[in-house]
C-alpha cells in the first residue's frame, strides 16, 4: 500500500475541490510574493539611486517633485534656477561635491541630461564603448537608452523639446554619440548624458532663454540657468544649517532625499500592506477550505479507512494518509503561487521598463519567500490535523457494523 499513490488518487477523484483549494492558496501566495518582490526592489532602487546625495536644490515647489525629477527622472522639474545662485551655493564651505543638472529635452522618450563628469562617476558608471563627452553636443548614452534607440558610436540624433516623446525637434543642433555606458541598475541607464554647455547651446540657438551671442558673454551668463544641484555634505553640521539657508533664498528650494524617500515608501506602503493583508486572507481561506474538504472526505471514506485497517494498515498510516493529502494540496498551491508571483513581477517589470521607469524583475528570490512557504506548509498540516486525528481514532468494528 503506497500512501503517496493513494493520496494522489483521492485528490484526483475530487479534482474540482482540489483545483479550488490549490487556486485559493496560489492566489494568496502569488499576491504576497508579488508585493514582496515589488516593495523590496522598489526600496532598493530608491536607495541605490539616492546613495551619496544628501540634498537636492532646485526651484521652489513640491519637494517630492524635485526629488522625483532630479534623482529618479520620473517627474517634470519644478523649474530652473539661476546659474549664479547655484554657483554661489556650490562654493559653500559645507558642500563637498555639487553636481549640476540641466533638463528640458529628450530623444524618443529618453531624457537628455546636461551635467558634469562627476555625474556618471558618482554612480561608478563604466564605459561599454567609446568615452564620456568632452565637448558641447557630444553625448554618452545610458545602457538601456542605447539599446532602445539603437544609437551607435559616431551616430547622431536631434533632441526634442520637452521630457516626453513627441516634442519639437531642435533640428539645427544634432548631438554626436561618443560613448555608451555599461548597465548600472540606476536611473543613469535611461538617460542621455551631455555637458550643461550643450543644453545651453541648443536652447540659445532656438531662443529658449540662453540669449543671443551678440549680446555678449556677460549677458549670456546673467541669463543662464540649470535645473537642480545634487549636493553632498562636507560635515554633518550641514544637515542642520544648509537646508534652512537654501530655503531662505527667494528662488531656491532644498529637499532631503532621505526624508522624501521615507515619505514615498510610507505612501506606497499603505497599498502594499493592503495587498499583503488580502493575500494573507486568501491563504487563510485556502487553509479553511482544505480543512473542510478533508473533513468532508473523511466522513465519506470512513468505511474505506476501516477496510484499510482490516487489511493491515496501522492507525499511524491512516493518520499520515490524511496529513499527506493536506501537504500535497499545500505544496501544489505554494509552487503555483510562487510561479504566479514571480511571473507577475516579471510582467510588471517589463511594463515599467517599456515606459522607461525603474525595472522590477521576477528572477530574484527573497528569504521572506522561504518563510512564507514554511508558513503555508504549516497551515496545510494544521488544516489536515483534525481529520487526521479522527482517522487515527476510527473504530473499525463500529464503522463496519454500520455497513
Amino acid at each position: 500500500m503506497n500512501p503517496l499513490r493513494l493520496s494522489l488518487a483521492y485528490l484526483r477523484a475530487r479534482w474540482l475541490n482540489t483545483l479550488l483549494n490549490v487556486f485559493l492558496l496560489a492566489a494568496g501566495m502569488g499576491t504576497i510574493v508579488l508585493v514582496l518582490l515589488f516593495s523590496h526592489q522598489l526600496e532598493d532602487k530608491l536607495s541605490r539611486d539616492a546613495h551619496g546625495i544628501d540634498l537636492v536644490v532646485g526651484a521652489k515647489g513640491s519637494p517630492m517633485q524635485l526629488i522625483l525629477s532630479s534623482i529618479y527622472h520620473l517627474d517634470v522639474p519644478t523649474g530652473n534656477i539661476p546659474l549664479k545662485e547655484a554657483e554661489k551655493l556650490m562654493r559653500h564651505r559645507y558642500i563637498k561635491t555639487a553636481i549640476p543638472l540641466a533638463l528640458g529635452d529628450s530623444y524618443r522618450g529618453f531624457r537628455i541630461v546636461g551635467s558634469s563628469l562627476d555625474y556618471p562617476h558618482h554612480y561608478q558608471a563604466g564605459l561599454a564603448q567609446g568615452r564620456l563627452w568632452q565637448a558641447p553636443l557630444e553625448a554618452t548614452l545610458g545602457a538601456r537608452a542605447a539599446e532602445v534607440t539603437a544609437l551607435q558610436i559616431n551616430g547622431t540624433f536631434m533632441g526634442a523639446h520637452g521630457l516626453v516623446d513627441g516634442g519639437e525637434a531642435h533640428a539645427g543642433s544634432p548631438y554626436h554619440v561618443v560613448g555608451i555606458l555599461k548597465p548600472t541598475g540606476t536611473a543613469l541607464d535611461n538617460l542621455i548624458l551631455t555637458g550643461v554647455e550643450s543644453v545651453w547651446q541648443v536652447h540659445r540657438e532656438h531662443g529658449h532663454g540662453g540669449g543671443d551671442e551678440e549680446e555678449g558673454r556677460e549677458t549670456q551668463e546673467e541669463t543662464r540657468e540649470i535645473t537642480a544641484l545634487l549636493l553632498k555634505y562636507r560635515t554633518p553640521l550641514a544637515a542642520v544649517t544648509l537646508p534652512r539657508y537654501v530655503n531662505s533664498q527667494s528662488s531656491l528650494q532644498a529637499a532631503s532625499p532621505a526624508f522624501e524617500i521615507a515619505r514615498l515608501l510610507q505612501l506606497v506602503g499603505v497599498g502594499t500592506d493592503t495587498l499583503r493583508a488580502f493575500g494573507v486572507l486568501l491563504i487563510v481561506a485556502a487553509g479553511s477550505s482544505v480543512f473542510a474538504a478533508l473533513y468532508h472526505a473523511l466522513q465519506e471514506r470512513r468505511h474505506d479507512l476501516a477496510l484499510m485497517r482490516t487489511l493491515g494498515a496501522s492507525r499511524g498510516v491512516l493518520m499520515g494518509h490524511l496529513l499527506l493529502e493536506g501537504l500535497l494540496l499545500t505544496i501544489a498551491g505554494a509552487v503555483v503561487g510562487l510561479l504566479l508571483g514571480h511571473s507577475g513581477a516579471e510582467v510588471l517589470g517589463q511594463w515599467l521598463m517599456s515606459m522607461n521607469r525603474f525595472n522590477i524583475t521576477g528572477l530574484v528570490w527573497l528569504k521572506e519567500e522561504f518563510w512564507l512557504c514554511g508558513g503555508a506548509l504549516l497551515l496545510g498540516i494544521l488544516a489536515a490535523l483534525v481529520p487526521a486525528i479522527q482517522a487515527y481514532r476510527t473504530d473499525v468494528a463500529a464503522v463496519l457494523s454500520r455497513g
